[in-house]
């Protein structure tokens, strides 16, 4: 039982990431299973026992990856506003690790809902636990979190194109400062 798992994962981990390599050349609109399965050189009858179609196995790329994201912030408690630079730099050195496909999944050129789902898994946390923090306004809570989340993974995406050329904590540094004092504060 234990091989048959063992060769069950290895055939999933082969198959994202042949997907993952083929997004890097082109959009998911112009890939098929054939293509994934070339790559990975695996029969497409394996391919269609684990998965739907190359939608299906993007799909459970992504939700693998939020799924990770929502353990690893449930790990942190976040009550005060000086608890917000450890949980960035942690962020930043999640992303980090899984440089390659979140860089890929993170592309302008992606046809995937990856970035909105990021974007929205952010929104939601910020609502939860910042906002709290700092007794904001509703309204003004949404174009905030809004501003800061679309900043943030945009730096985050410029960091990785950039090839991490600053440390998880320099990165996190400049983002609490934007957030937490702006642009010229002091």
């Amino acid at each position: 039982m234990a091989a048959l798992d063992r060769r069950k994962k290895y055939t999933r981990m082969v198959l994202r990431d042949s997907l993952i390599q083929l997004l890097k050349e082109r959009p998911l609109s112009s890939i098929t299973v054939k293509d994934i399965c070339e790559l990975a050189d695996i029969n497409r009858s394996t391919f269609y026992a684990h998965y739907a179609d190359q939608y299906d196995l993007l799909e459970q790329i992504e939700e693998e990856i939020m799924t990770d994201l929502t353990g690893y912030l449930n790990q942190f408690q976040y009550e005060n506003e000086e608890d917000a630079l450890p949980l960035l730099e942690n962020l930043l050195e999640y992303f980090a690790s899984k440089r390659d496909i979140s860089q890929t999944l993170l592309n302008e050129r992606m046809d995937s809902s990856f970035q909105l789902k990021v974007m929205t898994f952010a929104h939601k946390y910020f609502m939860e636990h910042w906002t709290v923090v700092r007794h904001l306004d509703e309204d003004l809570s949404e174009y905030m979190s809004t501003f800061i989340i679309s900043g943030c993974i945009h730096v985050m995406k410029a960091w990785l194109s950039n090839d991490m050329d600053k440390s998880p904590r320099e990165i996190a540094e400049i983002l609490y400062h934007l957030i937490n004092k702006g642009l010229f504060g002091e």
